[in-house]
């Protein structure tokens, strides 16, 4: 009998989450039917999306992503040793049945990772899996950027951020960033060649972004929402797409007065916007095409990455705390054990 242990949710998160919030449990798993398999969790994703993404009923088991090794098997398709990819949550072992609607009908939230050769299995929930496809796929089908245009970046420094940046070196772009810190600030540029970086929290961003992006701005991937992409939209230049990942500046604030920022309908008409947001389950069915070509620049060392790992089951809650305080650049994981 394996008995697995996970995060629930106990109470709604209400600013910003807590530790008594949540709560560790066990439960019994029941022996594997016929197309079952057992999955023993590597590594877990600490994202910001899990924030505001939750049941309507409590206590509710913590959504998240895995890295997971097949270790008992009654499928085919999965046999022990395989590693995969599982929206399973927080939690140390699942039994998983293929066919189950969550993963059969809302792609991609099971699959076999490719081989990664020397590289960590670890990026299977970063660079070579939804975060990666999220960038790849939010850049050149929303922003659709073309070489010589600048693109701008709000949370450059963060898992999805940083990889937006890249590839757009890689397309040929003038890249200007925001992050948290000087310190994030320098690693954007002298590490991961970003033309430009700026400390939102302490620089005048429309005079950064005045020197930094003499042309204007004609791409912006917006992570943050806020004022700061209030500021960027008034930069843009006619035409100007806007591919809109996520808002983490309001997620923790609940007070209606401060989730306000300037009003952006008039350099929406004023310069032709395009402004589109999108989830990365979009793409599901070009899942493998976005994790291979990813997987195909890292290892021609055209991308690189950074993971802020934290060790141990119980390390989860302070993980995801972190996400909301600046602590990581990068992916933020979770080794499991």
């Amino acid at each position: 009998m394996v008995v697995a242990k996970k995060y629930t949710v106990v109470t709604p998160f209400v600013g910003e989450p807590k530790e008594s919030d949540f709560q560790i449990v066990e439960e019994e798993l029941p022996a594997l039917q016929e197309n079952e398999f057992l999955a023993e969790a590597a590594y877990f994703s600490v994202d910001p999306y899990q924030r505001v993404k939750l049941g309507a009923i409590y206590p509710c088991d913590m959504i998240g992503g895995q890295v997971a090794k097949v270790t008992e098997s009654r499928n085919p398709d999965y046999p022990v040793g395989a590693w995969v990819m599982g929206h399973f949550g927080w939690r140390t072992h699942t039994v998983v049945n293929p066919e189950n609607s969550k993963f059969s009908n809302q792609k991609p939230y099971l699959y076999r990772l490719p081989d990664f050769g020397e590289l960590p299995v670890s990026l299977g929930l970063g660079v070579c899996g939804r975060v990666g496809n999220t960038a790849y796929f939010g850049l050149t089908s929303i922003c659709n950027p073309k070489a010589g245009e600048t693109l701008a970046i709000s949370g450059a420094a963060g898992a999805v951020g940083l990889h937006v940046g890249q590839i757009a070196k890689i397309l040929g772009c003038r890249v200007v960033g925001f992050a948290g810190s000087d310190e994030k600030c320098e690693w954007l540029v002298k590490e991961l060649g970003f033309d430009a970086a700026s400390n939102y929290k302490t620089d005048n961003i429309q005079q950064f972004l005045k020197e930094n992006a003499p042309n204007g701005v004609d791409c912006y991937f917006d992570n943050v929402g806020g004022e700061i992409s209030s500021m960027v939209l008034s930069q843009m230049n006619n035409y100007g797409r806007v591919a809109v990942c996520g808002a983490i500046a309001s997620y923790n604030e609940t007070d209606p007065e401060k989730r306000k920022a300037t009003i952006i309908q008039p350099f929406v008409v004023g310069k032709q916007l395009k402004i589109e947001g999108f989830q990365v389950n979009r793409f599901a069915d070009q899942t493998m095409e976005g994790i291979k070509q990813n997987l195909q620049w890292v290892k021609e060392g055209k991308l690189k990455y950074r993971e802020h790992t934290y060790d141990g089951f119980e390390a989860a809650v302070e993980a995801f705390l972190g996400l909301f305080t600046g602590m990581n650049t990068g992916k933020s994981l979770v080794k499991v054990s």
